[in-house]
C-alpha cells in the first residue's frame, strides 16, 4: 500500500472536522427548533416595532405595466411617477434602511427626457410598448450589481467608497427597456447570507415587522418593493438570493433559468464564466404581471428565442404537482402555516381550474442529496472567497479574525467568517458522484416537469425570522439552492398572511427555459387567491 501523503492526511482531518461541524450544526438546529422562536420572541418583545406609513398616492400601488401604459399614452408623466417613488423612498427608508445609494436628480432629468420624447410623437404608443415596454418606469437594483457612478462595495469594508465604472449587463438591459434607475439597495456582506446586514450600511428590516429579517441577499430590494418604494427590483440569485427576501417580504421574485444572462458586472463576475454555474438574475415585483416584461429585459438577447415568452400558456392544460415538505439534510422542517397555505392553494386550484387537471402530490427521491450537491457546484466555481473578502489584498485568516470578532474588532461579518470555516473544514463530494447524482435528481424532476408540468413547493421554511434567528438554521438556504443546482426557473408567489401578520408564499418551478410557465402560473394564482398584501394600513 502506498504511503499516505501529507495532503491525504490533511484532507482526512478536514473531512472529520467537517463532519463534526455538520453534526454540531444539526444537533443545535434540531435541539433548539422547539424553543428558539420563544427565546427570540421574548428578546424582541423589548424592542419597539416601527410601522410603515400608508402609501397615500395611488400610483405607488400600481403595477409597472400599468404605469408604463399611462406614461406612453400621456395620462401621466414620467417625471410625476419617478418623483412619487423618490418621495416614498425618503418616507420609508429611515424606517427599514433599504436604499444605500441614490441618483434622484439624474433620474428626474432622465424622466424629463422621456416626457419630451413622448410629447414629440416621433413614435406611437404601440411602437413604444414594443421597443421600450418599461419607458419611464423607475427601478432599483441591489448594490452587488454594478451601476456606473454608484456604490459598488459589495458590503465589504475593504471596498468602502468603491464606485462602479460601468453598468452591469443586466442593469443595462432594464435601462434599454426604458426603465429609469433611481437607486441601489442593501445587501449582506458579499451577498453570502440570508439576512441583509453589513458593516458599511447596517441592517435592513422587514416591512411587515421591523424586528424581523427582510431576507437576503436581495433583502433591500424586496423590502423596498413591498414598501412601494420601487415598482421593480433587480436582483441576483445563486442560492435563493431573490426568492428568500421575496418570500420574507410578501412579494414576487423570479429566478431565471440557468444560463440566460450575461453575468458581467454582478459581484466580481466578468461574464466569461463557463456554464453551468449557480448564479443567475431575476426581478422582484409587487404584481405577477410585471415579472415577464422585467425579466425579458435582462435576458441576453441571443437567449430569448429559447424561451418562447410570447407563446400563450393554457392553464387548463398544465399539470400541477406539489410537494408539501421536501426533506433535505440539515434543513429545517417546513412550518405548518406554510404547509397549510400550500394545501389551501392546491384545493383552490382544483376548484377553480375548471376542466383542468387536478393537482397531484409529487414524490421525488434524491432530495436528501441537495446539501452535498450544492456544496460541489459551489466549489467548482473556483471562487477564492477568503481572498475576495479582502478585495484581493490578502486572504482572511480565520484564526486571527474569530478572536477579533468576539471583541467587535473584525472587519468581517459573522456569516462571512462561518463561510470561511465551512470552506476550510468541509470538502465537496467527489465529481464522479456529484455529476451523476445531479443528473439523476434532474431526471426525477423532469418526470413531473416534462410536457407542461409545474411543481409547487413551499416558498420558504418558516415565515420571516427575527433578526439573527437564521443562525440557528445555518444550512436552510440550501433549500433554495436546489433550483440553482438543477438550473431550473423558480418564482416565489405570495399567498397570504400568517396569524401574526407575516407573509407566506410558495415557489412555482418549471423545466429549464420554461420560465413562461412560472409567469403564467404566478398570474393565475394571483387571480384566484390574491397576491401582495401591503405591509401597512390603508
Amino acid at each position: 500500500m502506498a504511503e499516505k501523503t501529507h495532503s491525504d492526511v490533511k484532507n482526512r482531518q478536514c473531512n472529520i472536522i467537517g463532519s463534526l461541524y455538520g453534526f454540531i450544526v444539526a444537533f443545535i438546529q434540531n435541539t433548539l427548533s422547539s424553543i428558539e422562536h420563544g427565546i427570540f420572541s421574548l428578546v424582541y418583545s423589548f424592542v419597539r416595532e416601527r410601522k410603515i406609513p400608508p402609501a397615500t398616492n395611488p400610483l405607488l400601488k400600481e403595477s409597472a405595466v400599468s404605469l408604463a401604459q399611462k406614461i406612453r399614452t400621456k395620462n401621466i408623466t414620467a417625471v410625476e411617477v419617478v418623483g412619487v417613488f423618490i418621495n416614498r423612498i425618503k418616507e420609508v427608508n429611515p424606517i427599514v434602511n433599504a436604499l444605500v445609494d441614490e441618483r434622484f436628480e439624474d433620474a428626474i432629468k432622465e424622466a424629463k427626457k422621456v416626457d419630451e420624447f413622448i410629447r414629440s410623437d416621433s413614435m406611437s404608443a404601440e411602437e413604444i410598448k414594443i421597443q421600450k415596454p418599461l419607458l419611464g418606469v423607475p427601478f432599483t437594483a441591489k448594490e452587488e450589481i454594478a451601476a456606473k457612478g454608484l456604490s459598488w462595495t459589495l458590503g465589504l469594508i475593504s471596498r468602502k467608497g468603491r464606485k462602479a465604472t460601468e453598468d452591469a449587463k443586466v442593469l443595462q438591459g432594464l435601462k434599454n427597456s426604458g426603465a429609469i434607475l433611481i437607486g441601489l439597495t442593501n445587501i449582506p456582506e458579499f451577498c453570502c447570507w440570508v439576512e441583509t446586514r453589513n458593516l458599511i450600511f447596517g441592517q435592513t428590516s422587514n416591512p411587515y415587522n421591523t424586528n424581523r429579517s427582510a431576507g437576503g441577499s436581495s433583502g433591500g430590494e424586496a423590502c423596498l418593493v413591498s414598501c412601494c418604494g420601487s415598482p421593480i427590483g433587480l436582483g441576483s440569485d445563486s442560492g435563493g438570493s431573490i426568492r428568500i427576501p421575496a418570500f420574507c417580504c410578501g412579494v414576487y421574485g423570479h429566478k431565471l433559468s440557468g444560463g440566460l444572462i450575461n453575468t458581467k458586472g454582478i459581484s466580481c463576475r466578468d461574464g466569461t464564466e463557463s456554464e453551468p454555474h449557480l448564479l443567475t438574475s431575476g426581478t422582484i415585483t409587487k404584481y405577477a404581471v410585471d415579472l415577464k416584461p422585467s425579466s425579458t429585459a435582462i435576458i441576453a438577447p441571443e437567449k430569448l428565442p429559447l424561451l418562447q415568452l410570447d407563446l400563450k400558456v393554457d392553464i387548463k392544460k398544465l399539470k400541477f404537482y406539489y410537494l408539501l415538505d421536501p426533506k433535505m439534510k440539515h434543513i429545517t422542517r417546513v412550518d405548518k402555516q406554510i404547509r397549510d397555505g400550500l394545501k389551501k392553494l392546491v384545493t383552490v386550484i382544483a376548484d377553480t381550474n375548471e376542466g383542468g387537471i387536478p393537482p397531484q402530490e409529487a414524490n421525488i427521491p434524491g432530495l436528501e442529496n441537495v446539501t452535498d450537491l450544492f456544496a460541489y457546484w459551489a466549489a467548482i466555481e473556483d471562487v477564492d472567497f477568503p481572498r475576495l473578502l479582502t478585495d484581493g489584498k490578502g486572504s482572511v485568516n480565520l484564526w486571527a479574525e474569530l478572536p477579533k470578532k468576539i471583541f467587535g474588532l473584525s472587519n468581517y461579518t459573522l456569516p462571512s467568517l462561518l463561510m470561511v470555516a465551512d470552506l476550510k473544514f468541509n470538502s465537496p463530494p467527489p465529481e464522479s458522484w456529484a455529476v451523476k447524482a445531479t443528473e439523476k435528481l434532474k431526471e426525477e424532476f423532469m418526470k413531473y416537469l416534462d410536457d407542461g408540468g409545474v411543481l409547487l413547493l413551499p416558498g420558504g421554511l418558516t415565515p420571516a425570522p427575527y433578526h439573527y434567528q437564521p443562525f440557528i438554521g445555518l444550512y436552510d438556504y440550501i433549500y433554495y439552492g436546489l433550483c440553482n443546482v438543477l438550473q431550473l426557473p423558480a418564482t416565489v408567489v405570495p399567498i397570504g398572511i400568517t396569524n401574526n401578520g407575516l407573509p407566506i408564499g410558495i415557489q412555482v418551478i418549471a423545466a429549464q427555459n420554461q420560465d413562461r410557465l412560472c409567469f403564467a402560473v404566478a398570474e393565475y394564482i394571483e387571480s384566484v387567491i390574491g397576491g401582495w398584501v401591503p405591509p401597512f394600513s390603508n
